[in-house]
């Protein structure tokens, strides 16, 4: 980190061409929260609002029952040694990459060659005086011409705490065995990379993992349900891990609680697979091919050459005024502006599409394609199975703004229709709702409506007239819409619901 710089890229929205990318996507600014920090919000969020947590405890086994018998789960206390019993409707199987749940529920996976292991560090080591004129969160250390041991072959530094607290990723050489070393021999490995002998460090965890590209073929069997890194297992190029793994639960949780409420049919629960799958399997192939792209930089610096002689003849060839050395020179540029895809994959973040019983496409058109890279940009739309574009909406006299976002969620459909026929589809909407006891909330948006659109971006967005409107799912993806006002509102949004629902 104290030495040769080879390359530096933005990432996440701080490239100036592409900040303005990130603001129109979502109301949010981008928060880089890494697990340590994240799972001790969640768990006191969790256990202040009616969860029981309980630590040193191991799933054993399960039993489920036929009908609606739900599920008997046994867990055995690791302190005390004694095994227990719960009787539950679901199982949610959130137990990680080497998931027990998933292999006795025998739900198969796709599993495709791995790229070898890796050990997470997590570290103390004030390194604020490199940061004064190198600052960045994410640090590549590659040592050409040097022999490095093959079990800390190349290094990643990843902030965590600006700039005393680091997790340091030790990636193995190539087919070298996974395990693990002393704390001794991770802080003098630490100290080489870091580059600078007077960092003091200190060890305050380590964990050895498999960069695995492996995904579920479905997600639930019955009334067991699987969801985070149990069902897509990757590297964590992209940042997706937790992202996914949240989406997951949210497009999961709104839908049990509907089911268990009686407000929608056991069946809606199917398309939770139906839809999550495909965005894991995309996201594990995607995160595995953009640590390939960083392996053709590691090529360019000569690390893979086979000896070290080799190796330093590589790396100094991008010094070279040669025909040699601009090729090489020309190939870390281009394998950079590939990396650059990566820390700015916009698109795959957000554009999901769902296709499934949960999302009314009976009255709609084709999908529209997308006009740029689906990777890097966001293409917004109310196309139902999409999520509802963030537009900023205003009271008509000096208020705080909110999202169109902020209108959803919260457990309820949302209805969001224009000043063409806002007074009839909000009637619509109010009846629907207590005919069905499903809680839908409709606003209007427009001029002396409930909420005008700012910058007009509801208007770029919707893809509905003023007369029409669009019908949010709780998790914030589009259920439907309607382009224009139908003669029979009443039934066909009644029509809508019932088949989301899966009711009779």
């Amino acid at each position: 980190m104290a030495g040769h710089e080879y390359g530096r890229i933005y990432s996440w929205g701080n490239d100036p061409r592409r900040r303005g990318d990130y603001a129109l996507a979502s109301p949010s600014n981008m928060l880089d929260l890494p697990q340590t920090l994240m799972e001790p919000i969640l768990m006191r969020y969790a256990t202040l609002n009616g969860f029981h947590a309980k630590f040193d405890t191991e799933f054993v086994s399960y039993v489920q029952h036929e009908g609606n018998g739900g599920v008997t789960t046994t867990l055995k206390d690791k302190v005390t040694g004694a095994t227990y019993q719960v009787h539950s409707r679901y199982l949610f199987g959130a137990d990680g990459a080497r998931s027990n749940i998933i292999r006795q529920a025998e739900i198969p996976l796709i599993r495709r060659p791995g790229q070898g292991f890796a050990v997470n560090v997590l570290i103390k080591a004030d390194l604020s005086h490199l940061m004064e004129n190198r600052m960045g969160n994410l640090h590549w250390i590659l040592q050409p011409g040097t022999q490095s041991p093959p079990w800390a072959w190349i290094g990643c530094m990843r902030m965590v705490k600006p700039w005393h607290e680091w997790l340091c990723i030790l990636f193995t050489a190539p087919d070298s065995p996974r395990e693990v070393r002393s704390n001794e021999e991770y802080i003098g490995r630490i100290r080489e990379l870091i580059g600078d002998d007077s960092v003091d460090i200190d060890v305050l965890g380590v964990s050895t993992w498999a960069i695995n590209e492996t995904a579920a073929e479905y997600y639930s069997k019955g009334d067991v349900f699987c969801l985070g890194d149990a069902v897509h297992r990757h590297p964590p190029n992209h940042g997706l891990g937790s992202n996914t793994c949240i989406q997951d639960a949210h497009n999961l949780a709104w839908k049990v609680n509907y089911v268990d409420k009686g407000w929608a049919g056991r069946e809606l629960l199917d398309s939770y697979s139906i839809e999550r799958q495909p965005v894991g399997l995309d996201v594990v192939t995607q995160a595995n091919a953009s640590l390939r792209n960083h392996k053709v930089i590691w090529g360019v610096l000569g690390v893979l050459e086979p000896t070290l002689e080799a190796c330093k003849k590589a790396n100094d060839e991008l010094n070279a005024t040669t025909p040699e050395g601009r090729a090489r020179r020309e190939e870390l540029s281009k394998a950079l502006r590939a990396i650059d895809r990566e820390e700015h994959g916009l698109g795959i973040e957000m554009n999901q599409r769902y296709k499934s019983g949960a999302v009314y496409l009976a009255d709609q058109g084709e999908c529209p394609a997308f006009t740029r890279d689906p990777l890097e940009h966001y293409h917004p739309t109310t196309y139902p199975g999409a999520r509802l574009p963030h537009a900023w909406l205003g009271n008509h006299v000096p208020s705080k703004y909110v999202s169109t976002i902020d209108l959803a969620g919260k457990g309820r459909f949302t209805l969001l229709t224009g000043i063409g026929a806002g007074p009839q589809w909000k009637a619509v909407a109010a009846k629907i709702s207590s005919e069905l006891g499903v809680p839908i909330h409709a606003y209007t948006i427009g001029y002396g409506q409930d909420y005008k659109d700012v910058y007009l971006d509801w208007e770029n967005h919707s893809g509905v007239s003023e007369s029409g409107c669009v019908l949010v799912r709780p998790d914030y993806f589009v259920a439907w819409r309607s382009e224009s006002g139908v003669d029979d509102g009443e039934q066909k949004l009644r029509n809508v619901m019932k088949s989301i629902l899966s009711r009779q």
